[in-house]
């Protein structure tokens, strides 16, 4: 304990920490203290005595839109670091969709004002698509601004993949700048295969977080990807690729890509560790994905706990379920048991969000249709598929339908004032009222979905009233959780936020949601850059032919 006092406050001098020393990459456990000077490691030697905690490098996220978990950066980092989480690759491409380049500046500078390691990279689909309203752009001009920038750390996840099959010339410069700065290029390829991956690796594209079946991952992984085991709020890929982990450990990493607060206030990639050690994967394996790939794929000055190095480090009782102790970032002693020592950061509010309140006529669809084309929601994945549906028409307007579960979805544009799109989606499970984001990724215009069309027309306009937040209404009550940076992020803490998500989600739960998370997959039902069936401002979107598509069959 004498060591932990000297660590608690001599953390910018020189301390000694004693502890079971994890030496990932020498596949070595043993007893030992390392000597910290001035936030490096100035020795690790082996030593006896009778500390049972283990030291080993911090987590690293290996994907990350911070924005999902409604947090700013320097709000990120207090919860995170209580998970053993030292760094994160951040693509902050939600935020840039709705301010541009000056959103990725106000990512990197609250970022800085902690110690904590976030590693940003430069949106390269902004927007995602050309087939909705986005509220900035980022060119190919603009990604050559923000390569030669030193806190841009690599291009961001190439969500464009069929404008690297079909050699669109904006999209290569784009690759071609990141190269120009031998910086690493993210993918985002869910489903690509055979020739068409292969042609997307050539490019240039180094990783792909969005695998969601074994075949699939196995089949990046042989042809020179990192694939990134992703587990978040919404998308869980874990189970279906941990096994290809053992073999395949030297090139794989794991992410959540998307958290939402009150799943980052119980865990983060610590969960991870410990899911995969359960299934009696070796220890060095898994750490080795957790810890080592990122920094080592990604150039991060990261500590790796080797002599020389940032004092990059944590304490947790086992290796078995990660429980982390302390936590250290350049030596600093950012979580003490129990106690984040990362201080308030003040910040303005960005926002860009300039619709007006709608009407309930906004949401009629006039149709005499027997057939609609539906969006099936699939609980724990991205993905969506289409089906077909009997049509409900009420006085000439489509409707939802509660007994078979086809409900009113909509988009609407928050960044000008134009008619809202309409379509039906399966899953949600709604019985009563609605639910309304203006996180809806990537564009991040308001999406909602309900049981009538007073129902969502109200859930919208709680978002309007706010400029961007989280609500469901039903006929009793009405709760929102204003998010009035960029209309994606909260001005307050993660405790607070996380709390007030929690409650906003058990509300969506008692009105019907069946879904794990129905905020977050939600939030992805706009996506359009990922199969099959989803929901522009714009109209009903066929991903899997990359073009718009009809809701009415006859």
């Amino acid at each position: 304990m004498f060591s932990l006092f000297l660590a608690k406050y001599f953390s910018f001098a020189t301390m000694k920490i004693q502890g079971q020393i994890v030496d990932i990459q020498n596949e070595r456990i043993y007893k030992g203290e390392i000597t910290v000077i001035n936030g490096r490691i100035e020795s690790i030697v082996e030593k006896d005595h009778n500390v049972n905690h283990y030291i080993l490098p911090g987590f690293v996220d290996a994907h990350i839109h911070i924005e999902s978990s409604m947090l700013v950066p320097s709000e990120f980092a207090k919860l995170a670091v209580t998970h053993g989480t030292i760094a994160t690759v951040s693509d902050p491409h939600e935020i840039a969709n709705v301010l541009g380049v000056k959103g990725v500046e106000f990512m990197i500078e609250n970022g800085k004002q902690t110690p904590f390691k976030f590693n940003f990279g430069a949106p390269s689909c902004v927007p995602a698509t050309n087939f909705e309203s986005a509220g900035a752009v980022i060119d190919s001009e603009d990604i050559k601004t923000l390569m030669a920038n030193p806190d841009i750390k690599y291009l961001a996840e190439m969500m464009n993949y069929p404008g690297v099959l079909f050699d669109d010339s904006e999209v290569l410069k784009k690759i071609a700048w990141a190269k120009h700065y031998n910086k690493p290029v993210d993918g985002h390829a869910p489903g690509l295969r055979g020739d068409e991956v292969s042609k997307y690796i050539a490019a240039g594209i180094s990783t792909d977080h969005e695998c969601f079946t074994y075949e699939e991952a196995l089949e990046k992984l042989q042809k020179g990807m990192k694939v990134i085991i992703r587990e978040g709020s919404a998308a869980k890929n874990f189970e279906a690729l941990i096994d290809l982990l053992p073999e395949h450990f030297e090139n794989m990493m794991f992410c959540s890509d998307d958290k939402h607060p009150d799943d980052l206030i119980v865990s983060h990639i610590n969960a991870l560790c410990a899911r995969a050690v359960a299934k009696h994967i070796d220890i060095f394996k898994v750490l080795q994905a957790a810890c080592i790939n990122p920094v080592k794929h990604y150039n991060l000055d990261v500590g790796l706990l080797n002599v020389g190095d940032t004092a990059d480090f944590i304490l947790v009782d086992n290796l078995k379920a990660f429980k982390t102790l302390q936590t250290y970032i350049n030596g600093e002693l950012v979580y003490d048991f129990g106690k984040v020592n990362i201080k308030d950061v003040t910040f303005k509010n960005l926002n860009n969000f300039n619709c007006e309140s709608k009407q309930v006529e906004d949401f009629r669809y006039e149709s005499s249709a027997k057939k609609i084309r539906v969006i099936e929601c699939v609980d724990g994945e991205l993905v969506t598929n289409e089906i077909i549906a009997d049509a409900l028409i009420e006085n000439g307007n489509l409707i939802s339908n509660t007994e078979t579960d086809v409900l009113k979805i909509t988009v609407v544009n928050r960044y000008n004032n134009t008619k809202p799109a309409i379509a039906f989606i399966k899953n949600f499970g709604l019985k009563e009222g609605a639910i309304a984001s203006s996180v809806g990724h990537d564009s991040h215009n308001i999406i909602a979905v309900g049981v009538s069309d007073d129902a969502i027309c109200k859930a919208v306009n709680a978002i309007i009233k706010v400029k961007g937040g989280i609500c469901a209404v039903n006929t009793s009550e009405e709760k929102t959780v204003a998010l009035p940076v960029a209309g994606i992020m909260s001005d307050h803490d993660g405790e607070t936020i996380g709390k007030q998500y929690a409650e906003l989600d058990k509300m969506a739960k008692q009105m019907g949601s069946t879904l794990h998370a129905p905020y977050m997959s939600l939030s992805f039902m706009a996506l359009l850059v990922i199969p099959t069936l989803k929901l522009s401002d714009k109209g009903l979107f066929d991903g899997g032919v990359f073009k718009f598509t009809s809701l009415e069959l006859n």
